[in-house]
């Protein structure tokens, strides 16, 4: 309109940087970052700040220009928290890769992202060495390392000295120590590089350790921010009296925003190594936990939780939980609330900045049946404030009625959608095609709106929160000489979520072969969360007439047959096509 402009008065790019500024003033002798098993004291944000100042100065110093990658292994330290904030206010992109990683995919995606830096938490230093190492076989260039030694209990120190004699587990000869870096290399005075433009890369996040093709996901600077406070928001988080729980890793969609949300709160980050029920009831009570977050699994080990573990909850307040991954089992929503937990059930993948619905409770709501209710709950529900959901027929791009039975795919668009897929202008292109993000989730829309999903077209594998493809498994299953052919689908399991379940069909001659060779041969070759927990021989695969595996066809085989696999200590070989077999386990 006449008479406006767009100037420095008005506008200044998004990022979540700003937040830590702001809190560092408003809140800075609140504690910031917490070690749950003590090892380290207590950072308040003003120190937080000081520290993240420094960090992004060493960087500097360190030949870290604008927009290089700078990627960082580690578990949910004290450090992972301070390197989201240090990382982008050198002018870097951040990297998080996933703490289970073996070295082989590690070595893949060092070499994908082209980091210049990588920081390396000393408990993963076996894993990074053999990683370093293949990215040097490959005639890459490594790499320069910092060593993070902050360790936070003793089991994980006892470990680390463990594995110090092994080969594997030595130091790289020349690395950077963390503190060091920190109190020696880098100035207080540094001068944030904020970005010009705020979609500008913020962070490159990897959807899975495929070694054929890397997916790395692209955030912006604008697209965290919003993100962040719409999480923040989700999650019910009111300002600095958040104390916010680590049991979602950092790595994950940076912690699902929530590394930079819990900052615009000003709340407390309690940084927690290894999740154990015992750990998480530990916290609650002595640190006051009002929030958290997980996968089914950490619900799980919180409901299944022994009698001397469990602890009350602080001042008999409810602790938020926002659950991801797989829906939670109405089962377990309801003893959650039985003890006291509040959980919030949402959907998102890496693509969408991590959460993008939550089941957005209605008070009408509270009147219904435990058990009704918990159904409710376990629906995946409705968009968050920085996008827009809707469930459509792929092909025409109508929507489907919301008639709780007729499927569609799940497409989301708006401000927290992901920039791109790096490197990857055709996949970028497929996933963005139409003017909605494709997720390839299959789901229904119910009369209110909220949606549920039914199943996976991309048959991806959620186990514990871990995003498994089940084509990279079935790729290792057939190297083994003894299997002609193989197909994998996720097996319901009341702890995991779901676990891989491999169908087998074996050469001829190889009838000796065992499920436990199989599953042996595997975990050689792959992570310990990809491996199949499940090995079913059968005669021969159902496929379609041109020659593609019907993997409905076995879900539905395995699902008739669940009861009698679980119910008993000899594996079950389902016939399909055929008779059907057992082998002891």
């Amino acid at each position: 309109m006449e008479g406006t402009v767009l100037c420095t008065a008005n506008h200044a790019p998004l990022t979540p940087i700003s937040f830590l500024e702001r809190t560092a003033l408003v809140y800075p002798d609140r504690p910031a970052i917490v070690a749950s098993g003590g090892g380290s004291a207590p950072r308040t944000w003003r120190e937080t700040r000081t520290r993240c100042l420094r960090l992004a100065a060493a960087l500097a110093g360190l030949g870290v220009a604008h927009l290089d990658v700078v990627a960082v292994f580690a578990q949910n330290i004290p450090a992972m928290c301070e390197l989201h904030f240090g990382i982008p206010m050198a002018g870097a992109v951040i990297c998080a890769l996933n703490s289970r990683l073996d070295a082989a995919m590690a070595s893949v995606l060092l070499q994908h992202s082209e980091a210049k830096v990588l920081f390396v938490d000393y408990a993963l230093i076996h894993v990074a060495r053999q990683a370093l190492s293949l990215v040097t076989k490959a005639g890459a260039r490594p790499p320069l390392v910092v060593l993070i030694k902050e360790l936070l209990d003793e089991s994980s120190s006892s470990e680390c000295k463990a594995n110090e004699d092994k080969p594997s587990a030595q130091v790289p000869p020349h690395y950077y120590d963390y503190e060091d870096l920190i109190s020696k290399g880098g100035s207080p005075d540094f001068r944030v590089q904020l970005p010009a433009d705020e979609h500008e890369p913020l962070a490159l996040n990897y959807t899975s350790g495929t070694t054929s093709r890397p997916k790395g996901v692209v955030y912006s600077h604008r697209g965290a921010y919003l993100n962040s406070i719409a999480t923040a928001i989700m999650n019910e988080m009111v300002g600095s009296t958040t104390v916010y729980l680590w049991t979602v890793p950092m790595f994950h969609c940076n912690g699902w925003c929530l590394v930079w949300g819990v900052a615009a709160m000003g709340g407390t980050n309690v940084c927690l190594r290894k999740v154990t029920a015992a750990a998480i009831f530990d916290c609650i009570a002595r640190h006051g936990v009002t929030h958290m977050g997980g996968a089914p699994t950490v619900l799980n080990m919180i409901v299944n939780a022994a009698a001397g573990e469990r602890r009350p909850l602080p001042h008999g307040r409810p602790v938020i939980v926002k659950a991801g991954g797989a829906p939670p089992p109405p089962q377990v929503l309801q003893r959650m609330e039985a003890l006291g937990f509040v959980v919030i059930h949402g959907y998102g993948l890496t693509e969408t900045y991590g959460p993008a619905t939550v089941c957005a409770w209605k008070p009408e709501w509270d009147a219904l049946p435990p058990e009704q209710r918990a159904g409710v709950k376990s629906r995946q529900g409705l968009h968050h404030l920085g996008l827009e959901l809707d469930v459509k027929d792929p092909v025409t791009m109508r929507s489907v009625p919301a008639d709780g039975r007729t499927m569609g795919e799940i497409m989301l668009r708006g401000n927290t959608v992901m920039r791109g897929y790096y490197k990857d202008a055709a996949a970028t292109a497929e996933a963005l095609a139409g003017g909605w993000f494709r997720t390839g989730d299959l789901a229904v829309r119910h009369a209110d709106g909220y949606v549920k999903i039914m199943d996976r077209s991309k048959d991806i594998i959620i186990s514990g929160g871990e995003n498994i493809s089940t084509i990279e498994v079935e790729a290792v299953l057939f190297a083994h000489p003894a299997v002609a052919e193989a197909a994998v689908v996720g097996r319901p399991d009341e702890y995991w979520g779901e676990t891989p379940c491999a169908f087998v069909r074996l050469r001829d001659g190889a009838e000796g072969v065992r499920a436990e060779d199989v599953m042996a041969f595997c975990r050689t070759r792959l992570p310990r969360y990809m491996v199949p927990r499940t090995v079913v021989f059968v005669p021969e695969l159902p496929k379609t007439a041109t020659g593609k595996v019907q993997k409905v066809a076995l879900r539905k085989q395995l699902a008739k047959d669940i009861s009698s696999i679980s119910g008993s200590t000899k594996l079950q070989h389902i016939g399909v096509g055929g008779s059907a077999r057992t082998s002891k386990l």
